[in-house]
């Protein structure tokens, strides 16, 4: 039986290395689309590339992204034409996602083998169309705009989970899925990749608040379908107006990118992984958890025993996010830049929610969850 380890370890190490004659060359021959323009953009495991066609007689040009998977996640068939099947499911119900195409023989997405460094690996392609905007990342977040990325969360996860139906339903169900936030204990298996003694002591103070407070109450928490890695480089923002000096820029969320990490879990879960993401880039990060939290809130109010979870949660994320970024770059350290993103603030977001404690972040976060709600009322009158 393969080890949750070793699967890890074995998706880092199938990354696919396809050069842009390669994309060209697949996207041609599966799509039928003549390529003027091809553009790698960042992914963790996967391969990503930005797809701009030639004129086609029309005066027009059209922007895709081509993803080529890991070998090791191109395995399981089954989950990736679910998740794909649902990203098309939400762009049909009028959500920001991408509409994934079809390949010239009707399919959904296509097997393909490639060469790796002279080894042929088998390699999952698909095409989605490219949406417009800016990652959240590069925005600097007010009140609105996370009340507005909270209540797309929320949408997302309550059309998911009430409307979407599909035969492979069941793969969401992920069993030792390292990134699903009930598997937190999971990660004393990657922790060696941690050197530093007192970040080792941190990771593992919040592992064990999750088994102490968490675990034994996520029977009474709502089951959902999580997106799973809603983080501020997987949402795009595309500005409405423009500031008239009273008011600051307004934004919309225009896209929800990366489908890949979802799994079975539960309302809090997102409303927790948005959160600390959120706050990493923010200049003013404590604040954002009630911002958030206000915007999921007016889709989908949580229960008192999924809010009382919610600070361990949040903390839970920190520490799957900065033990597998640290981990990964033990077996891929070319692609350090682009999965230290989190660490470069994360460690000290994370000691400042644990000296702070759960009550005092909860009152910051109901205080300014009050002025979310207040703020977003007069910005619409």
């Amino acid at each position: 039986m393969t080890s949750e380890k070793e699967t890890e370890n074995s998706q880092i190490t199938s990354k696919p290395a396809v050069n842009e004659a390669r994309v060209i060359e697949l996207a041609e021959k599966l799509f039928g689309l003549l390529v003027s323009k091809v553009k790698p953009l960042p992914s963790y495991d996967d391969q990503n590339f930005y797809i701009q066609t030639r004129d086609d007689g029309n005066n027009t040009q059209k922007e895709y992204v081509l993803k080529i998977m890991n070998g090791e996640d191109s395995k399981n068939t089954e989950l990736i034409e679910v998740q794909t099947c649902a990203m098309k499911f939400l762009y049909d119900e009028g959500l920001p996602t991408p509409n994934p195409q079809l390949t010239k023989t009707g399919a959904i997405m296509s097997l393909e083998p490639i060469d790796c460094g002279g080894v042929i690996t088998k390699h999952m392609v698909r095409l989605l169309t490219y949406l417009p905007g800016k990652p959240a990342a590069e925005i600097e977040t007010t009140p609105e705009i996370a009340f507005e990325i909270g209540k797309m969360a929320a949408t997302l996860d309550e059309t998911l989970t009430k409307k979407f139906q599909h035969s492979y339903k069941k793969s969401f169900d992920r069993g030792e899925f390292i990134w699903n936030l009930s598997n937190t204990p999971l990660l004393r298996k990657y922790m060696y990749a941690i050197k530093d003694e007192n970040l080792h002591q941190t990771i593992e103070r919040v592992i064990a608040e999750y088994e102490n407070s968490v675990k034994q109450n996520l029977r009474r928490f709502r089951q959902c379908i999580n997106h799973g890695d809603l983080n501020d480089h997987n949402i795009l923002l595309e500005k409405i107006s423009i500031s008239n000096g009273n008011n600051p820029d307004q934004y919309r969320v225009s896209g929800i990118l990366d489908f890949g990490d979802m799994s079975s879990g539960y309302y809090v879960f997102e409303v927790a992984i948005i959160i600390m993401y959120m706050m990493i880039e923010s200049t003013d990060p404590l604040p954002i958890g009630g911002y958030v939290l206000a915007g999921y809130e007016s889709v989908i109010p949580l229960t008192k025993e999924e809010k009382e979870a919610l600070f361990a949660l949040v903390c839970c994320r920190f520490a799957q996010s900065l033990v597998m970024a640290r981990y990964t770059v033990l077996h891929c350290p070319e692609n350090e830049e682009y999965l230290m993103i989190t660490a470069k603030t994360g460690w000290g977001r994370l000691m400042t929610l644990l000296d702070m404690g759960k009550e005092v972040i909860e009152k910051i976060w109901e205080d300014s969850g009050s002025f979310a709600r207040s703020y977003v009322n007069k910005m619409h009158i």
